[in-house]
């Protein structure tokens, strides 16, 4: 059963999490989120932030930080084939007090249905705290394109305060 092979991304100024379900194999290979060159994570994200796309580890870590966004995923370890979310079975929740007694988050989005769907039957009550179901960056996800993707996204902007307007 694979686990979780890397640390939530935050620190004290982070405002929004943002979660994903559990990385894939390309990310689990390369230790940071969203690392296949498919996903349309980083380019979304940076669109609604209006800034260039990020490329190496450390210029996505230093994005995320300097526009207050924490990431993670709900998922620690489970058995998983290959990056498919539908195989996902035998589900252990990341913990996510490291986050919450570190930052000060406004509000939880999750990115695509399968986050949503580990969230609300394991964290949400947990923590009595809704999270916002934004459309999947996944390259699966193909009834939404990048433009649709940027439009629905653009909603994290209005948990961020006055420095990210």
């Amino acid at each position: 059963m694979p686990q979780h092979p890397f640390p939530p991304l935050c620190d004290k100024n982070s405002k929004i999490l943002i979660l994903g379900s559990f990385p894939s194999v390309k990310s689990r290979e390369q230790m940071f989120f969203y690392g296949h060159p498919q996903n349309r994570f980083w380019k979304v994200l940076s669109a609604v932030m209006g800034d260039e796309t990020p490329v190496t580890i450390e210029e996505k870590r230093n994005f995320l930080l300097s526009n207050s966004i924490a990431l993670w995923d709900v998922i620690a370890s489970c058995d998983i084939t290959g990056s498919s979310d539908s195989s996902i079975k035998n589900v252990v929740v990341n913990d996510l007090s490291e986050i919450f007694d570190n930052a000060d988050i406004k509000q939880i989005f999750v990115n695509g249905k399968t986050a949503e769907k580990y969230y609300n039957k394991y964290i949400r009550d947990v923590i009595k705290r809704e999270a916002i179901c934004l459309p999947s960056t996944s390259p699966a996800n193909a009834g939404w394109n990048v433009d649709k993707l940027i439009i629905e996204w653009k909603t994290i902007k209005l948990y961020l305060g006055d420095n990210n307007e």
